[in-house]
């Protein structure tokens, strides 16, 4: 004999059921966003990372500070492995926590180990790899940041990142005919990838502009002219192309 139907809910009932999970899975969609710098607004998807997503950010690492600039903001602990010539005077000045700043210079042979464990309790890693990384390294690791809900920005290329960023030119300005002093450097940056990183975008920003900050290119050419510029120094920042 077939069970008995259970009474049908009343119409309020459903509503108030159908409410309560679109306001779970609103909660969920938020949870996954990582805030960024505002100068990313126009390039990354809702202008933030994702959790659980591997990002490779090539050609800058000025443009990888300004990445994690924004996570730190936001109170969020980073990490930085295998860069050892991440400029930590450099990242202070562009908003970077130093006191919630974890820095691995050198992690030897082990790195994947050492990014995989910081990986479990800080949101935020930013790597550099040491030689090839096989598709089934990058896969474990991939699903281990999917789990933990961290972040991995690869300094250089990944197999199968959600997303790339890149610097397509690059341009300083301040120095004339072999006189004067750096004052801002202007980049086209450019995003792709799969998913919600589909759709390409372009952005022309300063980083740095000429008060060591970023800025969309447009806005930094509306501030005050008369603004006092700082001098770059080259050991900080990449060095202009000869």
């Amino acid at each position: 004999m077939t069970a008995p139907l259970a009474p049908a809910e009343s119409p309020s009932r459903v509503d108030e059921l159908q409410a309560r999970i679109r306001g779970m899975q609103a909660t969920r969609l938020d949870s996954k966003a990582v805030p960024t710098h505002p100068v990313f607004e126009q390039v990354l998807p809702g202008g933030t990372l994702r959790e659980g997503t591997v990002v490779s950010v090539e050609g800058s690492t000025t443009l990888l500070m300004a990445l994690l600039a924004g996570p730190s903001a936001s109170g969020r602990w980073v990490a930085v492995v295998g860069l050892p010539d991440f400029g930590v005077e450099a990242a202070d000045r562009f908003g970077i926590d130093l006191e919630r700043l974890v820095l691995v210079p050198d992690p030897g042979r082990q790195w994947l180990t050492v990014v995989a464990a910081l990986a479990d309790v800080i949101p935020v890693v930013a790597a550099r790899a040491v030689g090839r990384v096989a598709p089934t390294e990058a896969s474990r690791l991939t699903a281990r940041l999917r789990q933990r809900g961290s972040v991995l920005l690869v300094a250089g290329d990944w197999p199968g990142s959600d997303a790339r960023l890149g610097v397509e030119a690059s341009e300083w300005h301040g120095l004339g005919a072999g006189h004067g002093q750096l004052s801002d450097r202007e980049v086209v940056v450019s995003a792709g990838g799969r998913g919600e990183f589909g759709r390409r975008a372009r952005s022309r920003l300063q980083l740095p502009d000429r008060s060591l900050r970023f800025r969309a290119a447009a806005a930094a050419a509306a501030a005050d002219a008369r603004a006092p510029r700082e001098p770059v120094r080259l050991d900080e920042y990449e060095r202009p192309a000869s």
